[in-house]
């Protein structure tokens, strides 16, 4: 029996990051969503109606409520995770536990916030991780699974209080001037047009969908 797109509920993990902020933002002010449940490893300021927040222990999840659909936005760097296996403990055994989590609970569409460049068999640590936790998704076979593919972000870090990294800083504004010459996948995009992208492509979608930067921002601009 199908969902009514006004019985819609949706999980994400990450609301906190500069995709995660945008796709909670978006949720919220969607009327055909009748429930929000982040989840998270402490509290955000966002409230809501139809908000529920649920603090977690990644690594021990508990039942989660029944939902219609999971994004997933959970990502660090190894600067602050503090090592290479901190940051997978997160980028791919974190996502990879709340979908597995989420699916149980009834989800049967996945939107994910991955990376340009992921690829499982890349000698880059971050896109080989990246790349495995999409193998491990596809593995689980939901109905459908959208991937995020966005080369450099844009967006407000400040108020998320995440500094730019020194590479961002020095690439951003080569990124932006070089823009109209780039191949599409590897121009910079903005979070929000990521998370509008997601949203809009992922209640209909079906089967493994990939989207790159410039698809991401003709989408999210749609």
């Amino acid at each position: 029996m199908m969902t009514s797109p006004a019985q819609r509920k949706v999980l994400l993990a990450g609301a906190s990051g500069l995709v995660g902020s945008q796709i909670l933002r978006e949720l919220l002010a969607n009327t055909a969503v009748a429930e929000v449940h982040v989840l998270g490893r402490r509290s955000i300021t966002s409230q809501h109606p139809k908000l529920h927040v649920h603090i977690v222990d990644f690594s021990r999840l508990p039942v989660l409520p029944a939902v219609d659909e999971v994004y997933l936005a959970l990502g660090a760097t190894i600067k602050v995770a503090g090592s290479q296996t901190a940051f997978r403990a997160v980028d791919y055994a974190a996502n990879l536990a709340v979908a597995k989590a989420a699916l149980v609970a009834g989800a049967k569409r996945i939107g994910l916030v991955s990376a340009l460049g992921a690829n499982a068999d890349s000698r880059v640590f971050y896109n080989r991780v990246k790349g495995e936790l999409e193998v491990a998704l596809q593995s689980l076979a939901p109905d459908a699974l959208v991937i995020a593919r966005p080369s450099l972000l844009l967006g407000d870090r400040d108020s998320l209080h995440q500094p730019l990294r020194i590479g961002e800083k020095l690439s951003i504004p080569i990124a932006k001037l070089l823009a109209p010459v780039l191949p599409g996948p590897y121009r910079p995009v903005t979070a929000q047009s990521v998370a509008r992208a997601l949203l809009r492509a992922v209640p209909g979608a079906s089967g493994v969908v990939v989207l790159a930067s410039d698809a991401l921002a003709r989408i999210g601009h749609e």
